[in-house]
């Protein structure tokens, strides 16, 4: 059974940072690429950060460019959204999704119909 199971949210001031946690089961990490969404409220759901097989990171959010870093832990099968410097912008809801198969190891996608598998989700909010 696959599951994707987000963790690490929460509250922080402006200039803090969170680490996002992706954990997964039914499948192995590396033989799927993995995307961070996010959306905020009133807005459309969007791509933020993707990792391919070859665990090569695509941005594609100008904005988080430099503050935000996706990385994987075979071992643990977890993918992980680590956010520095954040703003009130990045306020959202953050979700992983598994791409579908049969993909180079190279690729990646911004589109929520390039995946089939979403996790839950996990608030962020950035306040003071």
């Amino acid at each position: 059974q696959v599951q994707l199971v987000e963790s690490g949210g929460g509250l922080v001031q402006p200039g803090g940072s969170l680490r996002l946690s992706c954990a997964a089961s039914g499948f192995s990490l590396d033989d799927y690429y993995i995307g961070w969404f996010r959306q905020a409220p009133g807005k459309e759901r969007e791509g933020v950060i993707c990792i391919t097989k070859s665990a090569g990171g695509t941005y594609y959010v100008e904005s988080v460019k430099g503050r935000f870093t996706i990385s994987r832990d075979n071992a643990k099968n977890t993918v992980y959204l680590q956010m520095n410097s954040l703003k009130p912008d990045d306020t959202a809801v953050y979700s992983c999704a598994r791409g579908r198969g049969g993909k180079p190891y190279n690729y990646c996608s911004r589109f929520v119909f390039n995946y089939d598998y979403w996790g839950q989700g996990t608030q962020v909010t950035v306040s003071s």
